[in-house]
This record gives structure tokens, C-alpha cells and sequence, in this order.
């Protein structure tokens, strides 16, 4: 007898426990949460009307309105560079930041800027979240990496024509750091750091000569109207992506997470904003709006590229001193960028010799 009720409430504090995670499960599932979303991007800019928008909206269309946002655009909660705290720090729940603007604090995350052929942000999601995966993970404690990418190709743009290393020399050139700053420098220009919303002033005073740049923010910050010459010469770009705060994560139901994670992972993908298709027709625009494009003969593009290079093998040598795999990631850059249809100018040719 006391063997059978010693059963009996054995399996009555089984019955419990089945029912109160049961209960809590069904809780879980009817909870909602409101995420606060910040970017730097400007608010009318094509980013946040063409991708962030309708990527949260995307996120509450899925979870039946369980998923609530308030967008913090145009640097709202802070500046650019502020953007990795901002989120790790809980100002916002999740936000677009760009490593890039904090020299030193990413190092190995600058192989996503290399120059290289990649003309959609749809594509440098896919090659930005495989590098991640293999090769960044340990830059990035204390968030959630919902997705990593190598922004789309950057171009100069200048206040006067540029066709030839000689026509670059002198010349004060804004940049967005990381491995564009030493691109600058190899080719004979002064860069210079500044925000982007202080370009403008800057280029129609004359205190700077020119940017490297994507075409969308020269479209956002309507540098067109100062900027009237382009050299189509891919510089990469920064390196960038969306986080989310630890926190917020860690207390979002499950069956959100994967809505979160399917949608956000490649953001540009879901939305069809900034991918290759949008990236033509913003060139056709800055064309349209008189800024006159200098595509480079092969010969001269040669040598530019080449200074890349020099580029690349100083970033590789600098960083194995610090027992970095500098190279074992540019190599794994270089493979995926070409499994992608696409090509790493910066990668010393020699280099793509050992690889095969």
C-alpha cells in the first residue's frame, strides 16, 4: 500500500510539472514584445524606407502582431559610431552599426571591407554572415549578430575630375576608416575621418576634395549636388551589420527568435531593398542628376588595384604579429566572394595562386 500511493504521487508531481510547463509554453507563445530599432541611416533615407521599415514590419506582419518596433533613425539615440553600444547597452533592443567607425575595436571584421566587386547588399549578407560564422564570431561578445556584411562596393567621388593616380595626389579625400583609410594612402590621397553628415559643408567649403563612398548615402546625404565626379573603382566597403541586445534576446519567445532570425538574417534579401537590381538604378540616378561616372582603363585600374594589394599584405602582416589568422581569413574572403559569382580585387595575386 505505501508502495502504490508513494507511486501515486510520484506520477501526481509529474502531472504538475508536465502541466506547468505546458502552461508556461502556451504563455511563452501569447507573449509579445516591442523592440526599439535603431539605425544612423537618415529617415527619409533609401535604407530605412526601402529596408528597415518594411523589415520590421515584415517581423510584426509574421508573428500576428506579437512583434511591435519603434524606429529610432537619423542618429536619434547617438552617433554613427556610438551604434555597436548603443545597442550592446540597451538603448535599443536591436540597431544597424557599423564596425568599421571604431578603428581597432573589430580588427579582423575589416577583411569584409577589402575591395571587392560586390554590387547588392543581398550578396554581401550571404558572403558577410559565412565569414561570421567561420572566422568573427569572437569579435563580437556581449550581442546577438543577427547579420554581418561588407556593405556594396564603394566608389570615389570628388568636386573635380580624377582619371589617373597623378590627378588623386594631394587631394584630401573623406573616408570611412578601416581599410579604405590605407587605400587613400596608397594612392597618394590625404584621408580624412569625419561624419558623414559633415561632408557636405566640408566638400562646398573646400576643407575635403572628394569621399569614398556607396551610391546610396551619396543619394541620403545629397553629396550629388557637391560631389559632380565619380571613379567607378571598387574600394569595398565599411563592414556592418544588425545586432541585438543580449538581453533582449535572451527574453524573446522562441518561436519569435526564428521569425527574427529568418527575416533579419539577410534583411536585403527579404526586402529586395540596396540589392543588385536597386544598385543599378541608383547609378542611372546620380547620372541623371549630372554627377559624371569615369570608368578606368584596365591599365590604370591595374594600378590601382595593385597599391590595394600592398594594402592587404601590410593588414595580414600587422595582424599575424598579434597571432591574428589575418591571411586564413582573407583566403576564406577571397573563396566565398568568388563562390558568389563575384571577385576581391585586393587579394595579392600570388596569393590566389597558393589557393588553387
Amino acid at each position: 500500500m505505501k508502495k502504490f500511493v508513494w507511486m501515486l504521487c510520484f506520477f501526481a508531481a509529474l502531472l504538475v510539472s508536465f502541466a506547468g510547463v505546458t502552461n508556461a509554453k502556451a504563455a511563452d507563445e501569447k507573449k509579445s514584445i516591442h523592440l526599439k530599432f535603431s539605425t544612423w541611416h537618415p529617415p527619409m533615407s533609401r535604407e530605412v524606407k526601402t529596408v528597415w521599415i518594411p523589415m520590421l514590419e515584415e517581423l510584426k506582419k509574421r508573428s500576428d502582431g506579437r512583434i511591435t518596433y519603434t524606429l529610432y533613425a537619423g542618429g536619434a539615440l547617438g552617433k554613427g559610431p556610438e551604434h555597436f553600444d548603443i545597442v550592446k547597452n540597451g538603448l535599443s533592443d536591436m540597431g544597424y552599426f557599423t564596425a568599421t567607425w571604431t578603428p581597432g575595436r573589430f580588427p579582423m571584421t575589416d577583411v569584409l571591407s577589402m575591395a571587392a566587386w560586390v554590387d547588392g547588399k543581398d550578396l554581401a549578407a550571404d558572403i558577410g554572415n559565412k565569414v561570421y560564422a567561420k572566422a568573427l564570431k569572437d569579435e563580437f561578445k556581449g550581442v546577438k549578430v543577427l547579420e554581418l556584411n561588407g556593405c556594396i562596393q564603394a566608389f570615389l567621388w570628388t568636386t573635380k575630375p580624377v582619371h589617373t593616380l597623378d590627378d588623386l595626389k594631394g587631394l584630401k579625400i573623406r573616408t570611412p576608416g578601416g581599410m579604405q583609410t590605407n587605400y587613400i594612402k596608397a594612392l597618394g590621397a590625404q584621408p580624412v575621418f569625419m561624419p558623414l553628415g559633415d561632408v557636405y559643408l566640408a566638400m562646398e567649403t573646400g576643407t575635403i576634395d572628394g569621399l569614398v563612398t556607396c551610391p546610396p548615402l551619396v543619394l541620403a546625404f545629397k553629396l550629388y549636388e557637391v560631389a559632380k565626379f565619380g571613379v567607378k573603382a571598387t574600394f569595398g566597403c565599411v563592414s556592418e551589420g544588425v545586432i541585438m541586445n543580449q538581453k533582449s534576446w535572451d527574453r524573446t519567445p522562441a518561436d519569435l527568435q526564428a521569425i527574427i532570425t529568418e527575416v533579419v538574417g539577410n534583411p536585403f534579401a527579404h526586402t529586395h531593398g540596396l540589392d543588385k537590381k536597386t544598385y543599378a538604378q541608383m547609378m542611372k540616378e546620380l547620372k541623371a542628376k549630372g554627377v559624371k561616372v569615369y570608368d578606368l582603363p584596365p591599365k590604370e585600374e591595374e594600378r590601382w588595384f595593385a597599391r590595394f594589394q600592398d594594402v592587404t599584405r601590410k593588414w595580414v602582416a600587422d595582424l599575424e604579429k598579434q597571432g591574428k589568422p589575418a591571411k586564413e581569413a582573407v583566403m576564406m574572403y577571397t573563396t566565398i566572394v568568388e563562390q558568389a559569382g563575384s571577385t576581391c580585387v585586393a587579394t595579392p595575386p600570388e596569393w590566389k595562386s597558393e589557393k588553387k
